[in-house]
Order: C-alpha cells, then structure tokens, then sequence
C-alpha cells in the first residue's frame, strides 16, 4: 500500500522525468552546430544586401597594384541609395501672370551670382512677382564686363522655370520710367520677412534688389520652396553653349590618364591680402600685401596678425602643403590634377613646390588650344565656368581653401550622387606641417594621421549642418552651413530605387 505522504513527491518525480531530454549524441551535436553555422551565413548574407556599399570594388588582377591603389581612391565614398528629389509636391501651384515686377543687379564672382540668381527666382516666386533677367556684377575685384547670356543660356533658364516663375528678358517699355522700389532686403530672410516684403506693391509696381547674395534662410523654408532653388540652379541655369561646348575639355582630361583631380588653389593676390595670411612667403611680399589691403577701402579689417589666421585654420594651405597634403592621402606621384584657379601668387615658383610632388599638373592653356579660350580671354566669369564644369566632373574635388566656388562645387556633386570630395582640416593640419617643418614627426606616421583626419570630410551624406553653438542673434545664420553646399534632405532623397526624374 502506498502511503499517502509520499504520493504528491512521486507525482513530482514523475512530471520531471517526463520532460527530461535526452543524452545528447556526437551525431545531434554536429548537427545542431552545422545548422547554427547555415543560418549565421544566410543571416549574415542578408544583412549586408541591406547596407550601402561603400567600399571601391578592385581592379582587375592585371592591373599594377600601384593602379588598383589610385582607383580605389578615386572611386570616392558610398551613395547607394541617394539621389536628386526635386520634383514639387502636389500642394505646388503653377506660376500665374503677374503685372509686377522684379529687377535684380547680382554681385560678386560667379558663384556668388550664381546661388544668388537662384535665390532670386524663388523671391520671385513667394512675392508673386515677374523675375527680370538679372543684371551681372561688372564692378567687382574680376572687371568682367559679361552679361547674362554670355555666361548662361539664357533661353533654357526661361523656359526650365515657366511653371514655377515668370522670367522676361527685359522690363517693359512702359515701366521703364516708372517710379521703382530700391531694396537691400535683409540677409538670410524666410518666408514671413518676404510675405511682410508683399506691402511695397501697394505703392510699386517694380522692386529693383541692388544684392543678390544671401537673400534667403539656408533652413525654415518650406520644401517646395527650397527644391525650387536646386531645380533653379541644378536644371535651370546652364552655362551657355559655348561655355558648355568647350566643356570637352573633360574627355581630353580622361584621355590621359583616365582619372584626374580637379584642385581648387586658393592662393590669388587678393585672397592672401584680404585673409592677411603670409606664411611662406617673403618678407617682400608680405609687405605687398599689407599695402594692398590697406589700400582697399572695402575690406575693413587692416591689422591681422598672420600666425593666429594661420592657427585657427583662417588661411589657404599652400602650394607645396597641398602636396603633402595630397600625398598623405595616398595619391601617387603619376596623378593628373587640374589647377582649377586664377592667377597663383608668385607664379611658377609656387607651382614648383607642388610640382615636386605632383609633376603632372594641368591648366585650362594646357588642355585647350590658344584659340578656343580666345574668346574667354579678359572674362573671368567665363572661364571660371569652365574651371567650375571641369571640377564638378572629376574624380576627386579638393579645395584648398572655402569660398563660393569650393561650396557650389560641392553641394552640386552632393547632388550628383555625392562625388568624392574632400575638404582639408586646415586647423588641424596647421600642427602637422610645423612638426614636419620641426622634423618631430616620426616617418610612416604622416599617411595615417591625414587619413584619419580626413575620413569622415569626403562628401559622402549627412544633413546639413545649423549655427554654430552660443551665438546669438542674426550672426546665427551666417554661421550655418549653405544651402547650396548641402542641398540635404531637402533636394536628396534616400530609397531603394530612383522615383525622381528631372
């Protein structure tokens, strides 16, 4: 007889036993792990279908391995999945007729006309305005005395924008003598400054703005408003015919080497005088450009101390620091570059520092004959086009210094499919060249030091950056970065395949 004290412990036992497992075998071991082996590989397999590449695929095997290096440089950084959205939404309304109108004078070099034209297309749009063919800036450092369609097709620029604007070639007769509204309007504006702007049509029928630069927010704007701006200056404002024509110099380029660097040389007269930056120069020219800064009026900043630019990264690196530069980053001697610059202060003795490590350097003179550049000749603007063109069509875009070019250039190929373009850290480069200078860097250190400074400033994608922290007020917006430096998210979209064409 069982006692009854002992039957909920035999109970127990016996619901355990029966959920016991059995003794593993050899056989159910090596099986268990090969089918945790299969599916970490198919796990792993479809992750990584998941993740842009961003890694330049190899050359092949017969090339030298000196080649596949270069080439895998070139290549420039992942863009999987991003593209152009340019497109309005469906809130966008077609452009109406307007009787009133909008006269602008665009000021400064090209580039700064250029955004600053594209500005204007989209004022015209939030003031319900006629947009007349703006007027280039003639006075400026460059004298060029071109007109609009001597630098832009001027018929394109039309036609592209009917929908979201309208453009005339000139004002009417009958406004011609009429009395106009002259406005500097504020810097960085957005919508409601512009919406408030809308009061001088009660009073004129033409607004004529004597600035084009900078008139709108870099953010806060709404979206159909800034994929206008990219449509304006990516599909709109095309270089005119000749210009582009003469834009074959892009395919002469290839045809030497296949690849190349277009280098943006920040080194002209004007630039080191107006920065106050002298380093490397001689005594001599340094006091040449003392007195060219302190004769021109406009820049108001007389007395810079050279060192300090120079510390906080406020100088163009170089000639023969671009080199360095360069090299560090692993490019070979045998690297095509094109200068894409003025005139270089000190000529050819600067360009003999850099020729040291790059002999292979190329200007427009070189890679277009005498007579097709004649009729570019005295016109800076024009051939700063074809500087422009050729930069953003090439492998690699440095810059050696920021300006209105480096920026344009950048937020186009940003746009293009983020085209490889690297942005030297001058401060920080500052210490490395002085303790090369000082022999305190030990050798094989330079490479990897530039790398790893330089491997998140390649121009691949991230959002535009805001003000800079602490400052306060309308200073803010000056310090944000340019809209047109990085026309992200607003005009580059990200998803699995194309839905936007132009």
């Amino acid at each position: 007889m069982v006692n009854s004290r002992s039957f909920p412990q035999l109970r127990n036992s016996t619901t355990r036993s029966k959920f016991l497992l059995p003794k593993p075998t050899p056989f159910s071991i090596t099986l268990y792990f090969s089918i945790l082996i299969c599916f970490s590989i198919l796990l792993f397999f479809f992750s990584t279908r998941q993740i842009p590449e961003t890694e330049p695929k190899l050359l092949p095997s017969n090339e030298s391995q000196e080649e596949q290096l270069r080439d895998q440089e070139l290549l420039g950084a992942g863009n999987v999945g991003f593209h152009p959205c340019v497109k309005p939404t469906s809130r966008y309304k077609e452009a109406q007729e307007s009787n009133r109108y909008i006269t602008v004078r665009s000021n400064g070099g090209l580039n700064q006309m250029r955004t600053g034209i594209c500005d204007m297309v989209a004022v015209a749009r939030i003031m319900n305005a006629t947009l007349v063919i703006p007027q280039l800036d003639k006075k400026s450092f460059w004298r060029d005395t071109s007109k609009f369609s001597d630098i832009f097709d001027e018929l394109h620029f039309i036609t592209a924008l009917q929908k979201d604007v309208r453009i005339v070639k000139e004002l009417p007769k009958d406004l011609e003598s009429v009395p106009r509204a002259r406005k500097h309007f504020t810097s960085w504006s957005g919508l409601s400054y512009y919406e408030e702007m809308k009061h001088l049509w009660e009073d004129f029928q033409v607004i004529n703005v004597v600035k084009s630069d900078s008139r709108l927010a870099n953010n806060g704007l709404p979206l159909d408003i800034q994929r206008l701006r990219c449509r304006a200056l990516y599909h709109a404002l095309h270089f005119s015919p000749p210009i582009e024509s003469l834009g074959k110099m892009v395919e002469r380029l290839r045809s030497r080497e296949g690849k190349y660097i277009a280098l943006h040389l920040r080194y002209e007269k004007d630039m080191l005088a107006f920065t106050g930056c002298t380093y490397g120069l001689t005594d001599a020219e340094a006091e040449e450009l003392r007195l060219m800064r302190e004769n021109t009026n406009h820049w108001k900043v007389k007395n810079i101390n050279s060192t300090e630019q120079r510390n906080e990264g406020f100088c163009p690196l170089t000639p023969k620091e671009v080199g360095i530069f360069l090299q560090a980053l692993g490019y070979p001697p045998s690297t095509l570059v094109y200068i894409a610059a003025g005139g270089i202060y000190g000529g050819e003795t600067r360009f003999s520092e850099l020729r040291t490590y790059f002999p292979k350097l190329v200007f427009k003179e070189s890679v277009a004959t005498l007579e097709e550049l004649k009729m570019f000749a005295n016109h800076a603007s024009q051939t700063a086009a074809l500087d422009y063109i050729v930069s953003v069509e090439s492998d690699l875009f440095v810059s050696s210094y920021s300006g209105n070019m480096a920026r344009a250039v950048e937020g186009h190929r940003r746009f293009l499919g983020h085209r490889k373009t690297i942005t030297p850290d001058r401060k920080r480069l500052v210490d490395v060249f002085d303790k090369i200078e000082r022999g305190e860097l030990q050798e094989g250190l330079l490479s990897s030091i530039v790398k790893q400074l330089h491997k998140n400033r390649q121009g691949g994608p991230r959002k535009r950056e805001g003000p800079l922290f602490g400052i306060k007020g309308r200073g803010r917006f000056k310090t944000e970065e340019s809209f047109y430096e990085n026309p992200y998210p607003e005009c580059i979209c990200r998803s699995k395949k194309r839905v936007d064409a132009p």
